[in-house]
C-alpha cells in the first residue's frame, strides 16, 4: 500500500516536481497540496495524510508556526520538514517544537523517499550532514542549561529586554527600577552567561529559546 502524502509549499513547480518524483515508482501518493500555511492546516483537518511534506518559507504562517501548531492540536501526521535552510537555528528550533524529520531540497530523490518511509515507520530522520552540527549544540545547551539556572527571576527579564534591543532606560522605565539597577543587572547577566556586549547576550537569549526570531 503506497504512503499517503501532503506536500505544503508556496511554490507550484516545486510542488509539482516533487509530487512526480515522489509518485515514480507508486510507494507515495501525493493526496493533497497547499501552498502557504493556514491552507496547510485546514487541508489537515479534512485530510488524512501519513507524513507532511512542510516548506519552512511560507506566507501566512510559516512552516515552524504550522509545525507548532500541528502539536497543539494533536495532529495525527507525520512531519518532514524540507527547505532550503540548512542553518542550525532553524533545524534546533524544529527539534524543540517536535518534527520527526528534517531534510534539505538539495538532497537526492532517493534520500527523500528514505525520509519519508522513516518517518512513517515512527522513527526520526535528520539529514546525515546536520547531525554533527546538530549534537555539538545539543551538547553546548548543557553548559548553556546552568548558566541559564545561575539567572535570577529580575535578571531573565532584563535579559529578555537586552535581546529584543531595549536600551538600559527603557528596560529600567518597563520594569519600573532605576537605570543604575539595570546597569548592574546587565553587569552581572553578562559575568553569568560568559558574554562581553549586548549582541552576544541576544545572540545567547535567540540559541536557548529565551526569545524567539520566528
Amino acid at each position: 500500500m503506497s504512503t499517503k502524502v501532503m506536500i505544503a509549499d508556496d511554490h507550484s513547480l516545486v510542488r509539482e516536481g516533487i509530487k512526480q518524483l515522489l509518485e515514480f515508482d507508486g510507494s507515495i501518493e501525493v493526496i493533497s497540496e497547499a501552498a502557504n500555511g493556514v491552507e496547510c492546516l485546514e487541508k489537515l483537518e479534512k485530510e488524512l495524510p501519513e507524513v507532511l511534506l512542510l516548506d519552512i518559507n511560507m506566507p501566512e504562517k510559516n512552516g515552524l508556526e504550522v509545525l507548532e501548531e500541528i502539536k497543539r492540536r494533536s495532529y495525527d501526521v507525520r512531519v518532514l520538514i524540507l527547505t532550503v535552510h540548512n542553518e542550525l537555528e532553524y533545524l534546533i528550533k524544529a527539534v524543540d517544537i517536535g518534527v520527526d524529520g528534517y531534510i534539505l531540497k538539495e538532497s537526492e530523490s532517493a534520500e527523500l523517499k528514505r525520509a519519508i518511509q522513516t518517518v512513517v515507520s515512527g522513527e526520526n530522520y535528520i539529514q546525515a550532514s546536520l547531525i554533527p552540527a546538530l549534537n555539538n549544540r545539543l551538547a553546548n545547551r548543557d553548559i548553556d542549561k546552568d548558566k541559564i539556572e545561575s539567572l535570577t527571576s529580575r535578571e531573565m527579564e532584563v535579559l529578555v529586554r537586552v535581546a529584543n534591543g531595549m536600551i538600559n532606560k527603557e528596560i529600567a522605565t518597563s520594569l519600573n527600577i532605576s537605570e543604575r539597577t539595570v546597569k548592574n543587572h546587565v553587569s552581572n547577566i553578562f559575568k553569568k552567561i560568559d558574554v562581553s556586549d549586548r549582541t552576544q547576550a541576544a545572540v545567547f537569549a535567540i540559541r536557548n529559546n529565551i526569545v524567539t526570531l520566528f
